[in-house]
């Protein structure tokens, strides 16, 4: 039986738990924070989720476990066969994380957690945000999935990366992020409408208050 460490309102987590249920996966699940705490070391060697256990081994970083999925298990495919096809997967995959999810994540803080970022943080993810949206625009296919009429990784990494960046967008910089790569808002859309989604949606939001606990230091 696999088991994911880690927390529902987490998007990587739920990247993972995502791919599980789109393959029709069982497994169970651990809460697991991030931490520097050796008990967390253990399992993840830099204290991140998520984790996927399998066979006394424990997976950590979420494209090394969509891949491993992807190799091990049946259902539908998150990578092409073709080594050129599934190059430009993760290509779409790591250019979503780079240029969308982690620029986002430098202003969650006071997006999401009543804190508050310094306004050169804030100029230098504007402008990575609409670099990197404008850049997915060009690159991807929209026919109607990122890569082409299938879905795979880099649909999964759009779904819990995009949302992020486009709140933050909109609530600092008064911007529609998606509105600058045309096909992106009805894909987000259409990727949120799968029973996956929906389910892990509603875990995400059932852990919310939480994880916001827990975020602002048991307050």
């Amino acid at each position: 039986m696999l088991t994911l460490h880690g927390f529902d309102a987490s998007n990587y987590v739920n990247m993972v738990k995502f791919a599980l249920r789109e393959k029709g996966l069982e497994f169970e699940q651990a809460t697991l924070y991030p931490s520097q705490e050796e008990a967390v070391l253990s399992l993840s060697p830099m204290g991140k989720v998520p984790v996927l256990e399998t066979g006394g081994v424990f997976l950590s970083e979420t494209n090394v476990i969509l891949e491993y999925l992807d190799d091990t298990a049946q259902g539908p495919a998150l990578y092409p066969a073709d080594p050129l096809e599934k190059a430009q997967v993760k290509q779409l995959a790591k250019h979503i994380e780079l240029y969308l999810e982690l620029p986002a994540r430098r202003c969650y803080p006071e997006v999401f957690f009543g804190g508050q970022v310094s306004d050169e943080t804030k100029e230098q993810t504007r402008e990575a945000l609409l670099k990197g949206i404008r850049g997915l625009a060009r690159k991807a296919r929209w026919q109607p999935f990122l890569a082409g009429d299938q879905l795979t990784a880099a649909d999964v990494f759009f779904l819990y990366s995009a949302d992020l960046a486009k709140a933050v967008a909109g609530k600092l910089f008064g911007i529609d992020l998606l509105a600058e790569a045309p096909g992106s808002a009805e894909l987000l859309a259409r990727l949120n409408e799968r029973d996956s989604a929906k389910s892990v949606a509603a875990e995400r939001d059932l852990a919310m208050e939480k994880f916001l606990k827990y975020a602002r230091g048991g307050k």
